[in-house]
């Protein structure tokens, strides 16, 4: 049986779309047909799945992890795996979300492994997700493996979120300013300048400053927002063909005062969580450093990884590979250290993520309290400036009255 994917319209003419399992096209279309429904396009799930483009395929980490966790749920029970993922087809769920499944069933029905099935979903998978679905099948444990990947996917999603929240304030309130700014800057002032000339008032000198480097700040403001708007996604386009380039730059990042402890602490947090989950699934080292660094998020760590990779391969001690690794946190080589003297390594790797997620959380909180204050004080201060020169011409002219 193969699944097919069909859009066309049902009795009432209305869009109808979804999945029929047919032996072949002509066995689909009679079975649309004595549902009332004319076909419109058909074709295999696997086909409509893997003919989208990189990424295209909506099926974000949190829906993965929903479906791992119930996959897992399934098999512990005793379901086999293939009516385990036709129960899984049976949920409502959203299109991409079925059309992976649907194509996953098709794949494990011809033979591959649920890990090569899941492989073959155009989404962007987390570096680490197939080796442990791989080393859950070659062990036996795929329940654990498939229970332990969601609970991951479900932390990562979460810290992901938490950092999104977090930083969507400021970001808001500094776009915001800097297009009032430049409003004001560009348009107001100049209007009020134009006003009180015509008045014949005399400008005192503080107000003829703030008007004329008010016009040059505004224009700036408005071409920098311009110019960050098309030259951001420009650089992102030239680091993802360029690793040399994205680590260059990532690396700049590190040495930053405040941004660079928080962005060590958050690309370590993530290369241990994962570190750890592979090593406890059976990963080989060897293998796991390099996907731990990719599931990091840091071209600097990336790269740094696969240099040191090739030295533990020739016999260099972890604990000295993960100290050389200048984009991991500087304790994480004494956590390694004390996990493997004491034969316990992931469990202490979990230790150390969970001092990492700490501290974490401690300096992210304090640097965005005292970013809104700063950006609250300069808000305060711009508006002052801009009411004071405004004022001051105002009440030179009323003393000059009196």
């Amino acid at each position: 049986m193969t699944t097919f994917h069909y859009k066309g319209f049902d009795a009432q003419g209305r869009r109808a779309a979804g999945l029929v399992e047919a032996q072949d096209a002509k066995e689909a279309r009679a079975r649309l047909a004595g549902r009332s429904i004319a076909c419109e396009s058909l074709a295999p799930a696997a086909v409509r799945a893997g003919g989208r483009k990189e990424g295209g395929l909506r099926f974000p980490p949190a829906a993965r992890a929903m479906v791992y966790r119930e996959l897992g749920a399934l098999l512990a029970s005793g379901v086999p795996l293939v009516p385990a993922l036709d129960v899984l087809l049976q949920a409502p769920a959203p299109d991409g979300v079925l059309l992976a499944l649907a194509a996953a069933r098709d794949n494990v029905r011809d033979g591959k492994s649920f890990s090569a099935a899941v492989a073959a979903w155009p989404v962007e998978l987390a570096s680490f997700e197939v080796p442990i679905l791989q080393a859950g099948e070659s062990t036996g444990g795929m329940p654990d493996a498939l229970a332990q990947l969601a609970a991951f996917l479900e932390e990562m999603a979460a810290l992901r979120e938490k950092l999104l929240s977090a930083l969507l304030y400021p970001v808001i309130v500094v776009v915001l300013a800097s297009l009032l700014g430049g409003l004001v800057m560009t348009f107001l002032l100049p209007r009020m300048q134009v006003l009180f000339t015509e008045t014949g008032m005399a400008i005192p000198l503080f107000t003829r400053i703030l008007f004329t480097g008010g016009r040059i700040l505004g224009a700036g403001l408005l071409l920098l927002l311009v110019a960050a708007g098309i030259g951001v996604p420009m650089l992102r386009r030239r680091w993802r063909r360029s690793s040399t380039a994205a680590a260059a730059a990532d690396a700049r990042l590190y040495r930053l005062p405040v941004v660079g402890p928080a962005r060590q602490e958050l690309a370590s947090l993530r290369f241990v969580r994962t570190l750890s989950l592979l090593l406890r699934r059976g990963v080989g080292l060897l293998e796991a450093l390099p996907l731990a660094a990719e599931a990091s998020g840091s071209a600097h760590l990336i790269a740094d990884a696969r240099r040191e990779t090739e030295a533990l391969a020739q016999g260099k001690p972890l604990a000295e590979v993960i100290q050389s690794i200048r984009a991991l946190h500087p304790s994480l080589a004494a956590w390694v250290r004390a996990g493997q003297g004491g034969g316990d390594l992931p469990g202490l790797l979990d230790n150390a993520a969970l001092r990492l997620r700490q501290s974490w959380d401690h300096r992210s909180t304090r640097v965005l309290t005292l970013l809104e204050l700063g950006l609250t004080l300069v808000v305060g201060i711009l508006v002052a400036l801009v009411a004071l020169a405004v004022l001051l011409p105002i009440l030179q002219m009323n003393g000059g009255i009196g």
